[in-house]
């Protein structure tokens, strides 16, 4: 996944989910003592400080931050002279950097090591960072100044520089600066109210996963996981002050992973159901945030102008309308049922013969017996188990030999370790990045392992933003939620944990390779239908050959992965994806349900999970057996980070990264001049052209699905169930 939108205020970032405040009256720092966000890091990269960063420095630079941007937006809209790029849209690029650097790194902090200060400071601070970007965009003076510049684009004589005005134009016209003053007021407090449920929906969200984690008292029951699994759990469980348990923690998703290794159904039971039932009910309750938050999007776009939220999002996203999501998803949805019945079908033959033979009772296959007979019968078919393959991707080989190798081979970069350099956590890595020519680059930091002062899931942020305007290099951190193992034990990984870390680094590179000069058009700056894309090509290099050769050997032995082995990984690739893309439509229908309708038309508190389930029913997507990635109460990604109608992005997205992997093994596949020919067409691009355009310049053409549907196996189900 993609950073949680960047979590940044300025304007050039604007095109990430804004947070903003009104300006506050109360000094910025105590006397005496400077705020380490008053002036920019004398650190590399102007890393941020983190040595000298306490919580009680945050809300203190909030205010000095909005209140520096307030007054040099004043500036801006009331100069006397007409309205150029360079006093209009650049001095707005330049007018937040305070604001900027402590938003990068307070909301970078929250999603990766929160505390109850940092929480209680973001439900405070988030509505006040809401009103203080509507006093900015909903500012008629400096808008006409924007329009002004805007009108002028064709005449800027730099197709950049266009694209920033247009960006802006946008922006604003979004924001509401074309609505009259009582729609405004109510725009504005639309705007404040959703933040704050935002805000609201993932720390009960969050505090939900880490109360959700199962006790184990019986060592028997963990039958099935690896003595550094167990290992890790008894870690986990000792963090609890529970001596003599074991610890079971949730990760994001519905599925966990560790219910494909128990033996005990009985505790993959327990374990599911602590999963699907987090904030639904109790003190982290999420279905009354839901049932309002809905409502109050679905009542901001009917004021904007656009029949629902859904509407609103897609009109600035690459697939442009509803219509054009949901004919996608309804494409695919009918072969994925047909594969996911057929893979379940066959799993349930495989637990009818086991209960034979053990002369035991037979049971009807569950969600939470999926993965762990799944792998039983990948394991027949391909001969393989992930209990095998898991020595061969020890994390930091994956990382060093894997990651790092496979960027050198394409754009010639290497990594030096910067442990002198201040970090946030102690798990957490810092590498300086140098380009094929030796010039230093970027400073690339890897949050690896799971605690629980994270929230959920992967993903990609930055701390620093790349622009040659401002003179900034990237400084850009991926997250992932592995299972720390105990003190001299090996982080072994799943081959998907291992793509996983392929695939946020795909987002690094985004952010790292940039070469715009206006912040508001950097790195991962695209719609969410595109930023997807360069992550999910960059997977295809975790199961290449030439990478896996280098990367995949055995923790204790240094054998590489069996090439028998290794052919039956890459065979495989293909098994399951009935119920892989089964979950990830259920999901993204969901979120379409939830935001093609109307104000009068969103479900009560206690209807809420009724709603979900009725629009599982009519997209035809209520498998039992195969429930959403997410259900509605923990669903981050639509209704926290950013990806609110916008969850389809990862399959629209696959299809250019589809495309993509086969543009390059026609070339060549690993070598500097396709990853060169990459990096100048979209990686270092931005969104300093248009998204679509810049695509086709690189593949010579516009997208097509084949490579997609090639790769999940869809493609014999999708001709049976008669799409074309």
């Amino acid at each position: 996944m993609h950073k949680p939108l960047s979590m940044i205020v300025v304007l050039s970032a604007l095109a990430t989910p804004p947070w903003a405040a009104d300006a506050p009256s109360s000094p910025a720092t105590a006397p005496g003592a400077p705020n380490p966000f008053s002036e920019p890091s004398r650190l590399p990269y102007a890393l941020p400080p983190f040595d000298s960063i306490k919580d009680s420095d945050f809300e203190p630079a909030f205010e000095a931050g909005m209140l520096e941007q307030r007054a040099r937006v004043d500036a801006i809209a009331h100069d006397p002279e007409p309205a150029t790029l360079e006093n209009t849209l650049v001095a707005l690029e330049r007018s937040s950097l305070m604001l900027d650097r402590v938003s990068k790194v307070f909301f970078n902090l929250d999603g990766s090591n929160t505390d109850p200060d940092i929480q209680k400071i973001k439900l405070q601070m988030t509505p006040r960072l809401a009103a203080h970007r509507d006093a900015i965009h909903l500012n008629p003076d400096l808008f006409a100044r924007v329009e002004t510049v805007w009108r002028a684009r064709a005449e800027l004589g730099d197709p950049e520089a266009a694209q920033l005005a247009q960006r802006y134009y946008t922006l604003f016209v979004r924001a509401g600066a074309r609505l009259g003053g009582p729609e405004q007021e109510r725009l504005r407090n639309l705007n404040q109210r959703i933040a704050e449920l935002n805000t609201r929906f993932e720390q009960n969200a969050r505090k939900a996963t880490n109360e959700g984690a199962v006790v184990v008292d019986d060592r028997a029951a963990l039958d099935g996981l690896s003595p550094e699994q167990i290992g890790a759990a008894e870690q986990a469980a000792r963090a609890r002050a529970l001596e003599g348990k074991w610890v079971i923690g949730l990760q994001n998703t519905t599925i966990q992973p560790v219910l494909a290794q128990l033996k005990s159904r009985a505790l993959r039971e327990r374990i599911y159901r602590a999963s699907i039932g987090r904030a639904d009910g109790g003190d982290t309750d999420n279905t009354a945030v839901i049932a309002e938050l809905v409502r109050l999007r679905a009542e901001r776009a009917r004021l904007l102008g656009y029949p629902d939220h859904a509407a609103y999002v897609l009109a600035d996203e690459g697939a442009g309308a509803p219509a054009a999501v949901n004919r996608m998803l309804a494409s695919l949805a009918p072969a994925a049922v047909a594969k996911a019945n057929s893979e379940a079908a066959h799993l349930q033959a495989l637990i009818d013969r086991q209960a034979r033979a053990a002369h035991a009772p037979a049971f009807r296959l569950q969600a939470w017996d999926w993965a762990y007979y799944a792998d039983q019968a990948r394991k027949a078919r391909f001969d393989f188990s992930e209990s095998e393959v898991k020595p061969y991707f020890e994390m930091n080989r994956v990382l060093r030999d894997g990651v790092f190798y496979s960027a050198h081979e394409l754009y010639g970069l290497t990594f030096k370790p910067r442990d002198d350099l201040p970090r946030y956590h102690p798990d957490v890595r810092i590498y300086e990045v140098f380009d094929a020519d030796g010039s230093a680059l970027a400073l690339f930091m890897a949050d690896l392992y799971a605690r629980p002062s994270k929230r959920g899931g992967a993903w990609m942020s930055e701390f620093v933003g790349q622009s040659r305007l401002l003179g900034t290099r990237p400084v850009v951190v991926i997250n992932l939620n592995l299972a720390k193992p105990a003190q001299g034990q090996p982080a072994l990984l799943t081959f998907e944990e291992t793509t996983t870390m392929f695939h946020e680094f795909g987002h690094a590179l985004h952010g790292m390779l940039s070469g715009v000069n206006y912040p508001m058009l950097h790195g991962t700056s695209t719609p969410r239908d595109f930023v997807e894309y360069p992550s999910q090509f960059n997977e295809m290099w975790a199961r290449e050959p030439a990478v896996l050769a280098h990367y995949a050997h055995h923790f204790q032995t240094d054998q590489p992965l069996p090439p028998a082995l290794l052919d039956k990984v890459l065979a495989a690739e293909k098994f399951g994806q009935g119920y892989k893309t089964g979950e990830y439509l259920a999901a993204a229908l969901l979120d379409q349900s939830w935001h093609q309708i109307g104000p009068d038309q969103a479900p009560p508190p206690s209807r809420v999970m009724a709603f979900e389930k009725s629009s599982l029913q009519r997209a035809r997507v209520d498998l039992a057996a195969v429930p959403p990635r997410y259900h509605s109460p923990y669903f981050l990604h639509v209704f926290n980070v950013g990806y609110d109608a916008a969850y389809y992005a990862y399959i629209w997205s696959e299809v250019l990264a589809r495309d993509t992997e086969q543009w390059f093994h026609r070339h060549g596949g690993l070598n500097r001049a396709n990853g060169e020919f990459f990096r100048a067409k979209v990686l270092s691009r931005g969104r300093s052209e248009d998204p679509e355009q810049l695509f086709e310049k690189f593949y010579g053409g516009p997208a097509e699905i084949g490579p997609l549907l090639e790769r999940r196996g869809l493609a014999p189900a999708l001709h049976n169930a008669g799409r074309h």
